[in-house]
C-alpha cells in the first residue's frame, strides 16, 4: 500500500512538473519585454505577495494547531471555556484591512498610470499609429502613415510608441499581445486605443482572447520588434510586393474564414480604415464604394 502510494505520489509530481515545463515557452507573465508589460508583471507579483502574506500564515497554522492539539498529544493546554483573545483578533483583522487599504491604493495609481488610452511618451521618439480590424477569424493591420497593410502579422519598432486604434468588423473580439501587456476590445462602429512599446527585439505572439465563433482558435498572429532601420527596410519590402488592398479585396478579407496565412498590401485604399468605421455609422452604406459620396452629401 505504501509502495503504490509513493508510485501515486512520484506521478502526480512529475504530471505536475511536465504541466509546468510544457507552459515555459508561453510564460509571458515572466518574460514581459515592453514597459506596459513589465508594469503589469510587477502589479501581479506585488498583489501576489501581499495576498500571501496572509495566506501562508494561515497554511502555516492549521497544520500547526492539527499537529499541536493532535489526540495524541497530552501535554497540550485544554481550554474548554476559552473564547475571546483582543491579542488574535487585532492580528486576523488589522493584517487583512491593511493589506486591502495597501492593494487599493496601488490599484488607484497603476490604474492610472496603465490606462490603455494613456499615450506613452518617450523624448525624441515619434509614435507610430497602426490601425488594427478585428475579422472573421484573422487581424488586419494598416499603417496609415506608411500606407501599407498587413494580415496577421505585424512588424514595429523597438523603443517606439505604438499608438494601436482598434475597430472590429465582425463579432467583439479582444486584442492583446501578452508579452507587450495590456488588452483591449474591438468593437464594430467603435474606436479603441492601446499604447504599447517593445524594449527589446524579438517575436511575440498575439491572438483574439474573447471567444468568437469556428475559427476562434486560428485568431492568432504574429508580431515582429525590431530595429528601426529594419522596420524602414521592411516597409520598403511590403511596398514593393505588389499586393493591394482594395474595397474589392477587403470584401474578400471581410468573409468569414479560418487559419489565414499572413498577407502583405504594398498599397491600402485610402481611408479604409474610417469608411469601416463608418459602414455601422451610416445604415444602408454597406457598400463602402459609395461611403464617399454619402459622406459628401451628408456635409452639404
Amino acid at each position: 500500500m505504501k509502495n503504490k502510494l509513493k508510485s501515486l505520489s512520484v506521478a502526480g509530481l512529475f504530471l505536475w512538473f511536465s504541466m509546468f515545463l510544457s507552459g515555459c515557452k508561453e510564460a509571458v507573465l515572466i518574460n514581459s519585454q515592453g514597459m506596459i508589460g513589465k508594469d503589469e508583471r510587477d502589479l501581479i507579483y506585488t498583489a501576489l505577495v501581499l495576498m500571501l502574506l496572509v495566506v501562508v500564515p494561515v497554511i502555516i497554522l492549521t497544520l500547526f494547531f492539527a499537529w499541536r492539539y493532535r489526540a495524541s498529544n497530552h501535554t497540550a493546554t485544554y481550554a474548554p471555556e476559552w473564547s475571546h483573545s483582543t491579542k488574535i483578533e487585532v492580528v486576523i483583522w488589522g493584517i487583512p484591512i491593511a493589506i486591502i487599504a495597501i492593494l487599493a491604493a496601488i490599484t488607484w495609481k497603476t490604474t492610472h498610470e496603465l490606462d490603455p488610452y494613456r499615450p506613452i511618451e518617450i523624448p525624441g521618439v515619434k509614435p507610430l499609429t497602426v490601425q488594427v480590424v478585428a475579422l472573421d477569424w484573422k487581424w488586419l493591420f494598416i499603417y496609415p502613415e506608411q500606407k501599407i497593410a498587413t494580415l496577421n502579422y505585424l512588424q514595429i519598432p523597438v523603443a517606439t510608441p505604438i499608438d494601436f486604434r482598434i475597430t472590429a468588423d465582425a463579432p467583439m473580439n479582444s486584442f492583446m499581445i501578452p508579452q507587450l501587456g495590456g488588452q483591449i476590445y474591438a468593437m464594430a462602429g467603435m474606436q479603441t486605443h492601446l499604447y504599447l512599446v517593445a524594449d527589446k527585439a524579438g517575436d511575440y505572439a498575439g491572438r483574439g482572447y474573447s471567444f468568437s465563433g469556428g475559427g476562434f482558435n486560428g485568431m492568432t498572429f504574429n508580431t515582429k520588434a525590431s530595429s528601426a532601420q529594419e522596420f524602414a527596410a521592411w516597409v520598403e519590402q511590403v511596398k514593393a510586393s505588389g499586393g493591394k488592398l482594395d474595397i474589392a479585396k477587403y470584401k474578400e478579407l471581410v468573409k468569414p474564414s479560418e487559419y489565414n496565412h499572413p498577407e502583405l498590401f504594398g498599397t491600402v485604399v485610402e481611408g479604409l480604415y474610417d469608411k469601416i468605421m463608418m459602414k455601422f455609422m451610416m445604415p444602408g452604406m454597406e457598400d463602402m464604394q459609395d461611403m464617399d459620396h454619402a459622406k459628401m452629401t451628408m456635409a452639404q
